[in-house]
Parts: C-alpha cells; sequence; structure tokens
C-alpha cells in the first residue's frame, strides 16, 4: 500500500510542478517579449477553457480512454505546446525581436486546454487507484495531494534562482537578467517535467473504464445543476463565488511584475524580493498547503458563512498588503503578510465553498453542481476577473524600455482591495445562512 501512495505522490508532484514553473512568473517574461498588454489575456485563457474542456475530456476518460492515460496524453500536448513556447522564444530573442505574438498566444492557448483538465484527471486516477487498493480516499488522499503543492512550490524556486549566462548555468538569489523566471526557459522547464509525467502516467495501474447507465446529454454535460439557481440560497451563493473568484488570477498574473518593478529603483534595485519575486510569492502556496489542515475546524465552528467571510477579508488585506508594502524593510514584511493571508484567502473560499455544495446538494446532482461551482469560479469569475484587473493596471502602469512595470501601482491594489471589502459587505447584508454546529 505504501507504494501505491508513493506512486500517487510522484505523479501529484509532478503534476503541480509543471504548473508552478511558470504560472507567478510568466507575466516578467512576457513583459520583457513585447507582450506585457495581453498578460491579463494569457490568464483569462485558463478560465476560458475551464469553462468546456474539463467537461468534454471527463466524457472522453468516463467513455473511451482510461484516466491515467488520459492525464499522461494530455501531459504530453501540454508539454509539446510549452517546448514550442520555448523555441519561439529562444528564436525570436537570437534574431534580436519579439515572438509573434499571435502565434505565441495560440500554442499557449492549446497547452492550457489539455492543461486544466489534468487537474480533474489526476484526482480521478488517484482516487480510482486508491479505492481499487481497498484505500480510503478521505483519509488517503489529503497527504498525497500536498505534495502537488509542494512540487509547485519547488519548481517556483528553481525556476527563480536558475539561471542560463553565457552556456553557464548556475544557481543566485541575486540580480541577474537571465534567471528563468524573466525567461523563455520557464516554458523548457515545463515542458520537461510535462514529458516525464507523460511517461510516468503510461507506468500507472490501470483505472478500468466502468459502463454506466445511459444519461441525458443535459446530465453528461453538467447542465441540470442549472436548476440549483431556482434555490435563492444557491443562487446568491454561486453568484458570489463568480465575484469573489474574480480575485483568483489577479495576484498570479501581477504579484511578480509588480514585486520585479521595484528593480527599476536604484534604491530598492538590490533587494531580496525585488530579484526572488517567484520565491517570494512560494509563500503564498507554503500556507494555501497549511491551512487546508484548519478548514474543518473553523467549518464546524463557525458555518460557510463565516468562513466565505473570513476569505473574503483576507482577500482585502492580501491586495492591501500589497499596495502597502514595499521590497525594504519594514515594508517587505507586509509583502510576506500578503502572502500569508492568501492561504485562507484561497483555502477558506476554493475548498470550503467545494465542500458547502457537495453538503447542499441532492446526490444526483452532486458532480454536476461541483462543475457549476468551478465554472462560476475558475471560469467566468477568473477569466472576467483577470481582464478587469488588466484594465486597472494598463490604467495606471505602464511597460517601461527596460521592461518592468511601473508606475501607480498602491492605487490599483487598492482598488482591488476596495472591491474584495464590497463583496465582503453584500455577502454579509445578502446570503442568509444559519449556522447549526455538528453533534459530538
Amino acid at each position: 500500500m505504501k507504494a501505491i501512495k508513493f506512486r500517487l505522490i510522484v505523479m501529484n508532484f509532478l503534476q503541480f510542478a509543471v504548473w508552478g514553473a511558470y504560472l507567478t512568473c510568466m507575466g516578467n517574461y512576457l513583459g520583457r517579449a513585447g507582450m506585457g498588454a495581453e498578460i491579463s489575456w494569457f490568464y483569462a485563457i485558463q478560465g476560458i477553457v475551464s469553462i468546456f474542456m474539463p467537461t468534454l475530456l471527463g466524457i472522453v476518460g468516463d467513455k473511451w480512454i482510461q484516466p491515467q492515460r488520459l492525464l499522461g496524453f494530455c501531459h504530453l500536448i501540454t508539454a509539446t505546446a510549452m517546448l514550442t513556447l520555448f523555441y519561439l522564444g529562444m528564436q525570436a530573442a537570437a534574431a534580436g525581436v519579439d515572438p509573434n505574438k499571435s502565434l505565441f498566444i495560440t500554442i499557449y492557448t492549446i497547452g492550457v486546454a489539455f492543461y486544466m483538465p489534468t487537474l480533474a484527471l489526476s484526482n480521478t486516477t488517484a482516487f480510482t487507484i486508491l479505492k481499487d487498493n481497498g484505500l480510503d480516499t478521505v483519509k488517503d488522499f489529503p497527504p498525497i495531494r500536498v505534495f502537488g503543492t509542494i512540487g509547485f512550490i519547488i519548481s517556483m524556486w528553481f525556476v527563480n534562482c536558475a539561471f542560463l549566462d553565457n552556456g553557464s548555468f548556475g544557481f543566485t538569489f541575486g540580480d541577474n537578467p537571465n534567471k528563468f523566471q524573466y525567461t523563455y526557459y520557464q516554458f523548457l522547464i515545463s515542458g520537461i517535467l510535462g514529458v516525464l509525467l507523460f511517461l510516468y502516467c503510461m507506468t500507472l495501474p490501470q483505472c478500468k473504464i466502468i459502463k454506466k447507465e445511459a444519461t441525458s446529454l443535459a446530465d453528461t454535460l453538467g447542465l441540470s445543476a442549472f436548476k440549483l439557481f431556482k434555490d435563492k440560497k444557491m443562487a446568491l451563493f454561486f453568484i458570489f463565488a463568480m465575484l469573489l473568484g474574480m480575485a483568483l488570477q489577479v495576484t498570479n498574473s501581477y504579484a511578480t511584475p509588480f514585486l520585479t518593478h521595484f528593480k527599476s529603483d536604484p534604491a530598492l534595485a538590490n533587494t531580496f524580493a525585488a530579484n526572488n519575486a517567484t520565491m517570494l510569492v512560494s509563500i503564498s502556496q507554503v500556507a494555501e498547503a497549511l491551512c487546508i489542515l484548519l478548514i474543518p475546524f473553523f467549518l464546524r465552528r463557525y458555518g460557510i458563512k463565516v468562513v466565505m467571510l473570513m476569505a473574503m477579508i483576507a482577500w482585502v488585506l492580501r491586495f492591501g498588503f500589497f499596495g502597502l508594502g514595499n521590497p525594504d524593510m519594514p515594508g517587505v514584511l507586509l509583502f510576506v503578510l500578503s502572502c500569508i493571508v492568501y492561504g485562507v484567502a484561497f483555502d477558506f473560499f476554493n475548498v470550503s465553498g467545494a465542500m458547502f455544495v457537495d453538503k447542499e446538494c441532492d446526490s444526483n446532482v452532486k458532480a454536476s453542481a461541483q462543475g457549476l461551482f468551478m465554472l462560476m469560479t475558475n471560469g467566468l469569475g477568473g477569466s472576467i476577473g483577470v481582464l478587469a484587473a488588466g484594465k486597472v493596471i494598463d490604467k495606471f502602469c505602464h511597460w517601461n524600455e527596460q521592461g518592468f512595470l511601473v508606475g501607480e501601482w498602491k492605487s490599483a491594489w487598492l482598488i482591488f482591495a476596495g472591491y474584495a471589502l464590497v463583496v465582503a459587505i453584500l455577502f454579509l447584508l445578502l446570503f442568509k445562512y444559519k449556522h447549526e454546529p455538528e453533534k459530538k
């Protein structure tokens, strides 16, 4: 049994390491490659493809291709796209020009379209293998899933410190414009990890396809869950899930360009935060892993409304601390606090919200209701939010000749904090839910 758990730990580690190589630092490279104005679109694409691709590939995994193999094939396609982005960036740099924008975005879209479904496919694979080996998914899966976050963090640390300068490879915490977090090499790392995961998935135990009773097209596509909007409580919950989902990708998109822009100020250019933005932001993922452990206690004691309000206030602090901090002491402590509260902001919203949906919905729509929750948060909310955030940042900031996104960042962050505060107040006033503590 330990061998099975270890195999799933490796799968989860690689699953998120693929993403961590570029997700939080991609904006730094895009700004230097003439695509700074499109950063919001790069992150919005993740939400847009999440509206339909997980469902479509989920059907394929249910009916025709075993999920562990489909997981591998998806990673192979994604890895091919990431390696192609690396090649396009390298060729453009050698010619002293920016990459072809349309081609670069198209290849990236293909890669992301096949990566996002793997978030669900990896869970399906893990659950199936655990059950087939007589293990308890509730007890045994969370410790396995934590290694996914660890993989994400280690991948972030690697691209933060690794550099290739005149053929010389090394690591540094200091100032070096050739660190992978600033260059197309982040896509190379993601692509290599994706190929490794593809090969690894081909060796995993079989997850045999079980023939299921025929269902309607609406049930297959998860559309039956939309009837939950007839319930006022659930309708309000999903609406607020979308509104809060608009905050999800803002810091993933702009935190590293924001922290890195301090390098344009001679007085702050050599600070740790300005030169190691990706590593600093990784504190957010550490906090995320730890805060998962707090959710059962807070849900049992205070209920979903209080827990969701805590998440909303945490988003206010997440943005506010970024707006008020700076890379020097003691201002950098506000950046650290912003990363710490992210654990509450993300987990108390995403994980608690999913648990609330599971508790409140009938068994015949639980799966599709979870799909609807993901659609409202990561799909509609995430896409709309990052595009709107891009408009705000474009109003206050601009890319300078040195490749730094400079401007009145404080105003932008405080606007985001104000938005989260308004959502929190409206949720407090409009969402009615009486918590009944569980009896021991």
